[in-house]
């Protein structure tokens, strides 16, 4: 059986990746009913937890139907990181995730992120303090290294193994590739060959389907996957994963009333956990993959991304379950 701390997972684990804007308690929750084994918080500013900046410190907020389920922090300062991964903590997950994998540019530039790929010995000391500072698991995501000449991942993977975490997030791409060209997954099912490995080494990167899952699943030998931009607008991808791990078989893709339900539901929810135009903002990059491959759609999709409130939103889903179904 794999562990991580006090998981237990009884079978091959599908892990929703955090990501910013978008993993929130309401995404958590539809993911986790779809058979997402393993969650994931938007990741949350070492600075902000301890200068107790209201944005970062909501973050924490975590529901015991979303377990197991992790906090992930980001930072570069070691007091901050510490004092951050104390506070999360204190929030009862069930472990704590160090990003070392964050290619957005605003993040790199402080030297957060991947941005600390420049500076592996100093991701490994900062990694071995905060495993060292707090009680409960540490794993940490990250990527292959800073660009094509970079990749420390095979020997990073083993330092950080070696300071105390409990398990590897990789991501089969490079800072420099951003989320560009196609992920490499060559290295990652090389640290699944190491002998000296024997933490869990989950993958991520490029898994866009059931098919694509149990691919990388059998290729490279992954004790986990981990699904990141597939599942925006579509949560449903963990159980057409979990369906064709268990039969075989490709189960039919959600109706078009399940999305407008889940679609509503997940707006409803997330302006229950945020404000108003907050939730409509975050919403609007998710409209498209909800109602993907439904024809003729972009008129309703404009609709719903320029709806400046929630009865517009809801008007619009209205009008496609009232009008659009019957034609499909």
């Amino acid at each position: 059986m794999l562990t991580i701390g006090n998981i237990k997972f009884s079978d091959f684990p599908v892990i929703m990746a955090p990501m910013e804007d978008v993993t929130d308690a309401a995404f958590r929750g539809l993911c986790k009913r779809c058979g997402a084994d393993l969650v994931f918080t938007e990741f949350i500013a070492s600075e902000g937890l301890i200068r107790d900046v209201q944005k970062s410190v909501k973050k924490l907020m975590i529901n015991d139907e979303e377990r197991p389920v992790g906090i992930q922090i980001f930072g570069n300062n070691e007091y901050a990181l510490c004092k951050a991964a104390e506070a999360a903590a204190e929030a009862n997950p069930d472990c704590i995730d160090l990003n070392w994998g964050c290619p957005v540019k605003k993040v790199v530039k402080k030297m957060c992120g991947s941005g600390m790929l420049q500076d592996p010995a100093q991701l490994v000391a900062l990694t071995k303090a905060v495993v060292k500072h707090v009680s409960i698991p540490v794993t940490v995501k990250t990527r292959l290294g800073w660009d094509e000449t970079n990749k420390p991942i095979v020997s990073l993977a083993e330092q950080l193994q070696d300071v105390g975490i409990a398990a590897l997030t990789i991501h089969g791409r490079t800072r420099s590739q951003l989320y560009s060209g196609e992920a490499d997954w060559t290295l990652i099912g090389k640290i699944k060959e190491n002998p000296r490995i024997f933490i869990p080494i989950f993958g991520n990167g490029d898994i866009v389907d059931a098919p694509t899952a149990l691919e990388k699943r059998n290729r490279y030998g992954v004790d986990g996957i981990m699904i990141g931009r597939a599942a925006m607008g579509n949560p449903f991808i963990f159980r057409e994963i979990k369906s064709f791990f268990a039969t075989g078989i490709i189960s039919p893709p959600p109706t078009l009333s399940e999305r407008i339900a889940v679609c509503r539901e997940h707006l409803l929810w997330k302006i229950k956990i945020k404000d108003e135009k907050c939730a409509l903002l975050e919403m609007r990059s998710q409209y498209a993959p909800y109602f993907k491959g439904i024809p003729n759609f972009k008129p309703f999709r404009v609709k719903l991304v320029q709806a400046e409130t929630v009865e517009n939103v809801l008007a619009v889903l209205e009008e496609i379950e009232q009008g659009f179904i019957e034609k499909i």
